[in-house]
């Protein structure tokens, strides 16, 4: 178990997303103005830069943007739809992360260091997103200070969200998983397979169907 959880972490750390609720819209300054408004204010000027190196993403349904070998370019914004991150080992995948509208992710390691990942990243649904290109934005930082402070509250946001949800594999049982699941997140119970929900809690579908049983 002990080594689980060391697993967990480390990937956590390579995905991360933060549950920003926005209320999206399809103009790119929209957008930018809305992580000023809930994150850290940016002028004018600012928001312009932003909205200006923003990338539009269309994927369809089952649809692979990252895979094993990519290098990760950009923290991206889900717009609409659901992606699911995902490793194989031994000969079958593990579902690391889910993410929905108004959620930012990151595969932090690649994106960082700029190297191979060795994780997938698919649309479970017909997915829409926003993307922050790492080298148009570290020039951003550069030459616009409260861009840069923006930036660095959306990684303390996520590096808290990370820790939460470690915690909840440490100290909760399967139980207690799903119910955290259902309370803080039910459009993931309502639009993920149960193969995927179950994958992700750390639980055989097996459990989670008693699980589940044991609350309807």
């Amino acid at each position: 178990m002990c080594r689980e959880f060391i697993l967990i972490f480390h990937c956590l750390l390579l995905f991360l997303f933060s549950e920003l609720y926005l209320n999206m819209n399809t103009n790119k300054s929209s957008i930018v103005q809305q992580l000023s408004e809930k994150i850290s204010t940016l002028n004018d000027n600012s928001v312009d830069k932003l909205a200006s190196i923003l990338v539009r993403v269309e994927l369809k349904k089952n649809e692979c943007f990252l895979k094993e070998g990519d290098v990760a370019d950009s923290v991206y914004f889900v717009h609409s739809g659901l992606i699911r991150q995902f490793y194989y080992k031994n000969g079958k995948d593990f579902t690391e992360h889910l993410a929905c509208e108004g959620n930012v992710f990151m595969n932090i390691e690649s994106y960082l260091l700029q190297t191979p990942t060795y994780l997938f990243i698919e649309a479970l649904e017909p997915t829409v997103l926003y993307g922050i290109p790492y080298k148009e934005i570290v020039a951003l930082m550069d030459e616009y200070p409260d861009i840069s402070v923006l930036y660095r509250k959306i990684i303390e946001q996520v590096l808290l969200k990370v820790q939460r949800k470690i915690d909840s594999f440490r100290f909760e049982n399967a139980n207690e998983r799903y119910r955290r699941l259902l309370r803080e997140r039910p459009e993931i119970v309502r639009r993920v397979p149960l193969i995927h929900i179950a994958s992700y809690l750390l639980m055989t579908p097996e459990t989670l169907s008693r699980v589940r049983s044991s609350i309807l």
